[in-house]
């Protein structure tokens, strides 16, 4: 294989990974990593560093439409960005000690957890409750747009969901996926926000994520240009394209690709670095 058709199959990878993590609020790494180590031989580290800018890119070309139509909570957003920076710092600077085996089964795990916690039953638009006094005090709580018009919604368990913002971090540090799986899965779960909100609020906070951690990467020289401008430029087109689609997709429908994705590159990194 030469360069030039290295370069244009990492470009098509990476447009179907912006699309994916821009549908899910994944962020595309979690694609692209897997892709780059178990399809192309990319040194690990080397495909987290491509990963990061791909992340931000995808985070960039997303948030724009998510904003404008109203699905993205701004406020709690940048809220739990102060909790998946500090963790994002921490995590990318014990990534390279940490052995490759080691990030192929935290990696694994994460994915295959985030699968199944994704799968377990919750309305698509959940019934006012009781509010929350930090969230109504902190002004989380807001509405987004459905075929009904807007529907309200609070946010709960604040302290939790922050909590498991900081491991986010750590992960979008340590393995480069931008840690959507997490922080969809904080929000969704933990802190009961709607999926669509959930997705679109993480696409929104995976970028400043990614770019605490590609600092610490392009300073230890794991960062490529060769191979993290393709990734980029088939990332960005990708997450418009997955922007526009999810405004008009079915939660349900959603949720199920974002579990298929998930379970088949647990599989797919376990088989090409354990086995």
């Amino acid at each position: 294989m030469n360069i030039l058709e290295f370069t244009l199959l990492v470009w098509i990878g990476s447009f179907a990974a912006g699309f994916l993590g821009s549908l899910t609020g994944l962020g595309g790494g979690v694609v692209i990593v897997p892709l780059l180590t178990s399809v192309f031989g990319v040194d690990i580290r080397y495909a987290i560093g491509a990963s990061l800018v791909s992340v931000i890119a995808t985070s960039s070309g997303a948030a724009s439409t998510y904003i404008k139509k109203g699905f993205t909570n701004l406020r709690l957003g940048m809220f739990l960005e102060v909790a998946t920076t500090i963790g994002a710092i921490f995590g990318a600077t014990i990534a390279t000690f940490v052995s490759v085996k080691a990030l192929t089964i935290v990696l694994a795990i994460v994915l295959l957890y985030s699968a199944y916690l994704s799968q377990q039953p919750k309305p698509e638009y959940p019934e006012s409750e009781l509010t929350n006094s930090l969230a109504t005090h902190l002004k989380l709580n807001s509405t987004y747009p459905t075929p009904n018009g807007l529907m309200p919604y609070q946010v709960h368990s604040v302290p939790a969901g922050f909590g498991v913002m900081a491991i986010a971090g750590v992960i979008s540090g340590l393995l480069g996926i931008g840690s959507g799986a997490f922080k969809v899965l904080a929000m969704d779960q933990a802190m009961r926000v709607p999926f669509k909100v959930s997705t679109t609020t993480s696409n929104f906070t995976i970028g400043v994520t990614a770019a605490a951690s590609a600092g610490v990467y392009l300073a230890r020289g794991y960062i490529d240009p060769g191979l993290s401008m393709p990734v980029m430029l088939g990332v960005l087109p990708g997450a418009l394209l997955g922007a526009r689609v999810l405004v008009g997709a079915k939660t349900k429908v959603l949720r199920i690709i974002f579990s298929l994705v998930l379970v088949l590159m647990a599989f797919k990194m376990v088989y090409n670095h354990l086995i």
